[in-house]
């Protein structure tokens, strides 16, 4: 069983990965790995000496070919594995604008999507990447409620 908890920051050195919830003209957009046939959100580890804002620039383009995009830090969170060690992340969403040829790395495919499926057999994370979901939801009615304001 996979613990997920979000937090508004952490410090930066703690930061294991960056995950990318993206939208393009009002659909999600979730890539899938070359080795699996389950779909996620862009992402991936940060490498040494790489800034977590880098690392999340990077693996959107890497995953999606995203070329022009706006991207928006949501929150830190941790996952931890049957009361293991914690592992810390950061979760952001990108409004992307558009999209390039995607690079010829892992990804095999990128696909949008109107509604994200709610079965778990969908993602290749689903003890983790629903609640990721949930917590990018919010950020985003959050967000189009301030702007009405």
């Amino acid at each position: 069983m996979v613990q997920v908890a979000f937090y508004d920051r952490a410090e930066d050195s703690v930061y294991k990965f960056a995950v990318i919830g993206a939208i393009k003209d009002g659909k999600w957009v979730l890539c899938r790995h070359g080795k699996r046939n389950t779909w996620e959100c862009p992402g991936g580890h940060r490498e040494a000496g790489e800034r977590i804002e880098d690392t999340a620039k990077r693996e959107l383009f890497e995953e999606t070919g995203a070329e022009t995009y706006v991207l928006h830090p949501v929150c830190a969170y941790s996952c931890m594995r049957n009361g293991g060690e914690a592992s810390f992340g950061m979760l952001y969403f990108a409004q992307i604008e558009s999209l390039g040829i995607l690079p010829d790395y892992e990804i095999a495919e990128v696909k949008c999507f109107d509604e994200l499926p709610k079965e778990r057999e969908f993602w290749t994370y689903p003890d983790i990447q629903p609640y990721l979901i949930e917590k990018l939801d919010s950020f985003i009615e959050e967000g189009l409620a301030k702007e009405q304001k």
